[in-house]
């Protein structure tokens, strides 16, 4: 029996007179117990095709055709009948829990919210459902986490709320947008494995939206791939994975990051050691905030990396990878030995702590973060944002600020005629081209990396990895690339350091650990990235 009936679906918005398109006559159905997955890039509707089902746009929306969920017409609804519908018989998950839930109430609050609005419950009834949704969903201690605010929670914990939030009224559709794509590879084994275990047992229908076709074909049972808001290919999983019929789709197949590394130069000089490097936070309490322990966040890490090498730095959430980063970059206190361009940065050295030599070490160690958006400052130019650093640390260009930004944008595949624009003006891997030009126009020796390609569609993440492989075989620049995605991490990686709760559990060769692990905890990242099958023996601590 047909649950959802998408018939001729048309989006579009108006502004200033001006109407743009973002859906176009798409037409689908889920039926009772069926997932079915919404696949293209940023900007292909899928989304916008998803909130419109209960009317969640916004009012510069205008909405053509027809959706029906249960037979009943939600196209033009009253706000009475839509509200019955939200949350009660058709449910979302969103990509970025910590955005979703309101950092101001307990989990309790948040999850109770839906059960006194839907069914009424309020006191120990709510406060016993919500026990149960947490229980339903693994999350640990479940009755302590009641109290929680969202910010005392893993992401992983953090989207486990966001699941029992949505099952609190029993759905009998979930929509899940992006539910995995900011979550460590072990935990996006784990929650995948979580929301087919509840579909089984709640005998829901789900509509799973996403950019990553590996996880589709573990979750689906039927594929609409869509483009320019339009569904370009449509039907069973295994026929679309195996036979596909489109080219865009065909593209979003051969979409990911392969090949290897260009060797290191022989004799390549070294470009950064560190020696024993320890981040420990102390825990302090009471009136005269005695320290009675630490966060080992980093424990003993010692690692060696070259002029045109790239140490890839992988871990879960929390395992210390960033404040690695930090702590090599000098931007957080640690301890032990940190060797760069052959002078020592310790910050225990005399020449460490001398900000002579750390304003100079600015320039030749930069950082590309994960988030274009959020790191590029909205009002500034791009010019502005790039040029910026020439202006603080004095560097010479051999003519203009504004020409050498035009060279830098050719080389890393931008148009300098957009150099006036914002920040905001541009796609998500534009911004990341922008971010990687304003850390390479100062020409530095060692760039560090931190999660540079995890919130890009995967066409967009093949071009930024070709894009930072030319880089370094054109400049011998030595990365430190930290990421979760493994995927990415072997088509980038000479060498490859494993963290856990901050210590280093393998250290060696690319190709030696991706092929023989040596650790138990290497196997378990590695099984959740490249063999989904083997997710359900996956686990965390406490995911």
């Amino acid at each position: 029996m047909t649950l959802l009936r998408v018939k001729d679906l048309g989006v579009a918005f108006r502004q200033g007179g001006k109407a743009t398109q973002a859906v176009k006559g798409v037409s689908f159905e889920i039926a009772e117990g069926e997932t079915v997955a919404l696949v293209g890039e940023s900007g292909s509707g899928k989304s916008v095709t998803a909130l419109s089902t209960v009317g969640l746009m916004s009012d510069a929306a205008e909405i053509s055709g027809s959706i029906t969920f249960e037979g009943a017409e939600m196209v033009g609804a009253p706000a009475a009948e839509l509200r019955r519908v939200r949350g009660n018989d058709i449910s979302f998950i969103f990509q970025e829990p910590m955005t979703s839930l309101n950092p101001l109430h307990t989990v309790e609050k948040q999850i109770t919210e839906a059960l006194e609005l839907h069914q009424a419950l309020r006191g120990d009834a709510a406060r016993a459902r919500a026990l149960e949704l947490l229980q339903k969903v693994g999350i640990r201690e479940a009755e302590t986490r009641l109290s929680s605010y969202p910010h005392q929670l893993s992401g992983g914990q953090r989207q486990r709320v966001m699941i029992a939030m949505a099952l609190a009224n029993g759905p009998k559709l979930l929509v899940a947008d992006e539910p995995t794509t900011a979550l460590d590879v072990t935990i996006q084994a784990q929650i995948l494995e979580l929301l087919a275990e509840l579909k089984r047992a709640e005998r829901m229908s789900m509509l799973f939206i996403t950019h990553d076709l590996n996880i589709v074909r573990r979750v689906a049972d039927r594929v609409c791939v869509m483009q320019n808001g339009e569904i370009v290919e449509q039907g069973p999983t295994e026929q679309v994975f195996t036979n596909p019929s489109h080219p865009y789709t065909r593209k979003l197949l051969e979409a990911e990051p392969t090949g290897e590394p260009d060797p290191v130069p022989q004799g390549a000089p070294e470009v950064l050691r560190t020696e024993g490097l320890r981040v420990w936070f102390p825990i302090q309490r009471g009136l005269l905030r005695k320290t009675v322990g630490h966060i080992k966040a980093v424990n003993d890490a010692s690692l060696s990396l070259r002029a045109g090498e790239t140490l890839g730095v992988v871990g879960e959430s929390g395992s210390g990878k960033t404040t690695l980063a930090l702590a090599i970059a000098r931007l957080t206190r640690s301890e032990g030995t940190i060797v760069f361009l052959g002078r020592d940065i310790s910050p225990a050295s005399e020449k460490g702590s001398s900000r002579a030599v750390l304003r100079d070490l600015r320039r030749e160690m930069q950082i590309v973060f994960q988030d274009p958006f959020g790191s590029l400052s909205p009002r500034m130019t791009v010019e502005e944002i790039i040029a910026e650093g020439l202006g603080v640390h004095g560097v010479p260009t051999g003519g203009t600020p504004r020409e050498a930004v035009a060279a830098i944008m050719t080389e890393v595949g931008l148009d300098p005629a957009a150099m006036d624009r914002y920040p905001h003006e541009f796609s998500g891997g534009q911004r990341q081209r922008i971010a990687i030009a304003r850390a390479m126009i100062l020409q530095p020796k060692l760039v560090i990396l931190d999660e540079p390609t995890s919130a890009l569609d995967m066409t967009v993440q093949v071009q930024i990895v070709e894009l930072l492989r030319d880089l370094q075989r054109k400049h011998g620049l030595a990365y430190l690339f930290i990421s979760h995605d493994l995927r990415v991490v072997r088509a980038m990686s000479h060498q490859i350091l494993v963290l856990k709760q901050g210590d280093v559990l393998e250290y060696g060769p690319a190709q030696q650990v991706f092929d023989a692990p040596g650790h138990e905890y290497t196997r378990a990242l590695l099984a959740a990235a490249f063999d989904l099958k083997t997710m359900g023996r996956v686990t965390s601590e406490d995911a």
